[in-house]
Parts: structure tokens; C-alpha cells; sequence
């Protein structure tokens, strides 16, 4: 029976990664394979259970669905266009050192805007034609917005952040005040050999100015004039759970800004009301819609992936694992890197087998000489970092669209750094 329910574990990680590879939805591909394979080791209750239980998990509810509903609010009142505006229009003239500046902003706004693709979309709008009409050639303004998709990873609601929490039994901000450093170093690692290809690529140059101007010859439209009280609303929760989160709260006035995730989406929701003079009607009915979709779409993986874990632990496969690297920890640092990040590259999207990896290994941390936070947020930043290398992963098309490039013209410019990025987290990292 033993050697049975091996292959159903083989079988069911082969068939899993092969039905993510062909684009099938990834809820429904780690709920089936796991219901299976619990069926197969004759333990369906097991998988059943996981998906309640999951269900129900009140610090990812509140953290993600509120973050997801003040991401409508902000995408409803436009004010997280007028934060992207407020911040590069400025520098339209910096040239060639608007490369290296538009990924950085890209990664610093994508906090405030989690979602890669929206962030992309609301970057790439603005700063994608000032980048060509600087002389950039048009992958390399696409690559520059891309490589700085995945500052998510330090949002206070980013679902990994919530996960990591819930087990380290520490704030959703001193996780991601833990993991800031090796995020922030691996995005410049990005950065910088991004802006290297620059020259190996002849991607900057006058002749792709000319090129740009003559295919536009009228003026691309902008914003006639940015709000600045708009663009400050996204950044109002972020600014106040970083001071909550650390020892600024501590100062006199400020103690009120010890709060949880749901509070801060709340009062910065009430400040977009206030100065976009908005319905609170309709913006109350954009809140419910992003906390439904966040519930539909990122707690949806999130509780898939417990059923497909259920199911792995039901044919014995995780505490074979579990005790094969208790043993060979020097393997840990690569099934939490690589392992996400080849995932992510080959999928499009590096959440799936980050999850899987969260619930499944994470919560055995300690066991294997690690902490919560830096075996978690590591899985989980490698997959963002595999997603960003992806030609079918939903941001990357939507910054080849913008640009007007081939997806794959992107890649070629982004992936060296990734690839860079995610082995200096295996190294130092962990």
C-alpha cells in the first residue's frame, strides 16, 4: 500500500504541474488532484476537511479581502492614476537614467496598487510612452515597468505576507519589515542588470526617438493636472501601518496608528470619500466588489491549495518530505527558491506553488533550522521573481501590449536578473 500511495503522490505533482503548464484553472486543477489522490489513499475526508477549514481563516480574510476592496475603491476614484502621474511626469527628462528610476517607481508603487497586472497597467500607461519618447527602445520601457512587478511582496495585503503572519504569530508589518531588505536587494539586482542590457541591447538611442515621434505625431493624452490630495489617498494605509508597525508609534499623536490591515483600508477608503467628494454609496458598493473578488480569486488558490496539500499529506508524501529534509537541509534552500521561481517561469503566475510550499513545508520551519518568515517570504518572492521572467504571465502581456512589442522581446531583456535575483535569495536568504 505503502509503495501504492507513493506513485498516487508522483503521479498527482506531474499531473498538476503538466495541467498548470496548459493553462487550465488552477483552482479547479489543485482541488480535483487532491480530491483524488485523498480518494486513491482512501482518506477523502481529509481534503473535505482542509477546504472547510481553510475557508475560515480570519487574519488572510481580513488582510486580503480589505486590501482588495480599497484597491476598487482606488481603481474606481482613479486615484491611484494620479499617484503614478504625480510621480513621473516629473521625470520625463532624465533620459537614459529613466530606465533603472521607472522600475524603481514601478516596484514602490506596486505596494500601494498589489495586483501586478493592475500596477502594470496603471504604470505602463503613463510611463511606457515618456520612456520611448525619450529614445528607449519599446521592449526595453516594457522590460523596465515589469522588472518592478513584484514590490507586492512588501504590501500589507499581499496574501503571502497574511500566511507567514498567521504562523510566526507576528504583525503582517514585521513580516514584511523582515523581508524588506533581501525584496528591496533583489529588486535592484533587477534593476541593475536590466539597465546593463540597456547597452548589450542598443536599447536607448536617438534613432528610437525618431521612430516614436514619427508614429506620434500627436500628443499621447495625459491628465491635465494631477490631484495631489487624490494621489496621497493610496498611500494612506501604507503609511499608517508602517508607523503602527514600528517603534514611530511611539511618538506623541501617533498611537493611534496601531492597527490591523482592515482599519487602515478602512480610514484610507474614508479619506478617497472625503476629497473625491465621491458617493459613499458607490464607493461602499466597489469596496464589497474587490473584497468578493479577493475572496473568489486569491483566498479561492489559497484554499485549492490546501485541498491539493491534503491530499499530498494523504498519501504520506509530506512527512516523507518533511523528514528527507530534516536530514539534507542544504536541499531547503533550493526546493523553497527554485522549485517556486522554475513554477512561476513556466505557469505565469508563481502563487500557486508558493502557497502549496507555504502550507505544506513553512509551518515545519523551525524543524528544518529556519525561521517562518524567511523559509515563507523566500518561496513566496522566488515565485513572484518566476512570474516576472514569464512570457505568458498576465502582467508581462499586459506590458508587451502597452509597449507594442512581442512578449517574448521582454522576457529576454528581464530574465537575466531574475534569474540572478532568485539565487542571491537561496544564497543569503536562507
Amino acid at each position: 500500500m505503502a509503495e501504492f500511495k507513493t506513485i498516487v503522490a508522483i503521479v498527482g505533482i506531474i499531473a498538476t504541474i503538466y495541467l498548470l503548464i496548459k493553462k487550465y484553472e488552477t483552482r479547479t486543477v489543485l482541488i480535483g488532484v487532491g480530491l483524488v489522490m485523498a480518494v486513491l489513499a482512501l482518506n477523502p475526508m481529509g481534503a473535505l476537511d482542509a477546504f472547510a477549514k481553510s475557508m475560515t481563516s480570519g487574519g488572510l480574510i481580513m488582510a486580503i479581502c480589505s486590501s482588495m476592496g480599497f484597491a476598487y475603491v482606488m481603481k474606481y476614484t482613479e486615484c491611484d492614476t494620479h499617484l503614478v502621474h504625480l510621480l513621473t511626469k516629473p521625470l520625463s527628462g532624465l533620459k537614459f537614467f529613466l530606465i533603472p528610476i521607472a522600475t524603481i517607481i514601478t516596484f514602490f508603487i506596486n505596494i500601494a496598487i498589489p495586483s501586478a497586472a493592475g500596477c502594470a497597467a496603471a504604470v505602463g500607461a503613463t510611463l511606457i510612452p515618456v520612456l520611448k519618447s525619450a529614445g528607449v527602445r519599446p521592449a526595453m520601457a516594457g522590460a523596465a515597468i515589469l522588472a518592478g512587478t513584484f514590490g507586492s511582496m512588501m504590501s500589507p495585503g499581499s496574501s503571502h505576507s497574511a500566511m507567514i503572519s498567521e504562523m510566526s504569530g507576528l504583525t503582517i508589518t514585521e513580516v514584511n519589515l523582515s523581508h524588506a531588505p533581501y525584496t528591496i536587494i533583489a529588486g535592484a539586482i533587477g534593476m541593475v542588470v536590466l539597465t546593463l542590457l540597456v547597452v548589450v541591447f542598443k536599447d536607448y538611442g536617438k534613432e528610437h526617438q525618431e521612430n516614436y515621434l514619427k508614429e506620434h505625431t500627436e500628443s499621447e493624452s495625459h491628465f491635465s493636472k494631477v490631484n495631489v490630495l487624490y494621489a496621497i489617498a493610496p498611500l494612506v494605509p501604507l503609511i499608517i501601518l508602517v508607523i503602527g508597525g514600528t517603534s514611530l508609534q511611539k511618538a506623541p499623536g501617533l498611537e493611534w496608528t496601531k492597527m490591523g490591515v482592515p482599519q487602515a483600508m478602512l480610514i484610507g477608503t474614508i479619506y478617497a470619500i472625503v476629497v473625491t467628494r465621491t458617493s459613499p454609496s458607490k464607493i461602499t458598493n466597489e469596496f464589497f466588489n474587490g473584497m468578493g473578488n479577493a475572496y473568489a480569486n486569491v483566498l479561492g488558490i489559497i484554499i485549492a491549495a490546501s485541498v491539493f496539500v491534503a491530499g499530498l499529506k494523504a498519501t504520506g508524501a509530506i512527512d516523507s518530505a518533511i523528514e528527507f529534509l530534516k536530514h539534507s537541509n542544504e536541499f531547503v534552500r533550493w526546493g523553497a527558491t527554485i522549485g517556486p521561481f522554475l513554477m512561476g517561469l513556466i505557469t505565469g503566475s508563481g502563487d500557486a506553488a508558493a502557497i502549496a510550499f507555504n502550507t505544506a513545508v513553512t509551518p515545519h520551519a523551525p524543524e528544518l533550522g529556519y525561521t517562518h518568515v524567511n523559509l515563507g517570504m523566500a518561496s513566496a518572492i522566488a515565485g513572484a521573481i518566476g512570474r516576472t521572467a514569464s512570457p505568458i504571465a498576465g502582467v508581462t502581456i499586459v506590458c508587451a501590449g502597452l509597449a507594442g512589442v512581442s512578449p517574448v522581446e521582454i522576457i529576454k531583456r528581464t530574465a537575466p536578473g531574475m534569474i540572478l535575483a532568485v539565487l542571491f535569495l537561496a544564497f543569503f536568504m536562507l
